[in-house]
């Protein structure tokens, strides 16, 4: 699984957004093996949140000052948000940089093998709960669909990911969709 992930993503150049306005941000796309399956976690927003109340999203979240690049910021907000110590994570690549539109931030997220099973410390105030997902579920055509939808004067295709009675959609669901595309689909 590792394998087939990290060749996947290092044959290709990866997309930058160069936009000054968007908030850096990175996220940390956690995936395991479970049963002999590959799965992903994960994390559904608390209503508390400043941004993105009760979506369901990858543990990540704005650069801080401190932070000495964007790999440093994943690998602190995934420990502060859901108890992931950064010596537990193999990094495998990275995807492409998506944007939020009404939120304006800048994601770079990256793709990282981490430990099954794993003692989870939920923050109460930014998550609500885990949410792990097989990828058979993910590429199962029933459980997808497109749109086109206009946020803030701007029109673009989204997609979304049906699990159960959760959604994913947004910026996660590019982010899935590219990851899904480049491992699964072989594009």
């Amino acid at each position: 699984m590792k394998e087939r992930i990290r060749q996947a993503l290092t044959q290709r150049e990866g997309n930058c957004i160069t936009d000054p306005d968007l908030t850096l941000s990175a996220v940390l796309v956690p995936i395991y093996e479970k049963a002999g399956e590959c799965h992903i976690l994960f994390t559904k927003r608390t209503d508390s949140v400043e941004n993105h109340k009760g979506q369901i999203s990858f543990p990540g979240g704005r650069k801080d000052d401190d932070d000495d690049d964007l790999l440093t910021t994943a690998l602190r907000e995934s420990f502060e948000e859901i108890g992931l110590h950064p010596e537990a994570v193999e990094v495998l690549g990275t995807l492409d940089e998506q944007r939020t539109i009404s939120s304006k931030f800048r994601i770079c997220p990256f793709v990282a093998a981490i430990p099954y099973p794993y003692e989870f410390i939920l923050c109460c105030e930014e998550v609500g709960e885990l949410i792990e997902v097989p990828v058979s579920a993910l590429l199962d055509e029933s459980n997808f669909w497109e749109d086109v939808v206009t946020i803030d004067g701007i029109t673009d295709t989204a997609y979304f990911y049906r699990y159960g009675d959760q959604v994913i959609w947004g910026a996660t669901a590019r982010i899935l969709k590219q990851f899904i595309d480049m491992v699964y689909n072989g594009e």
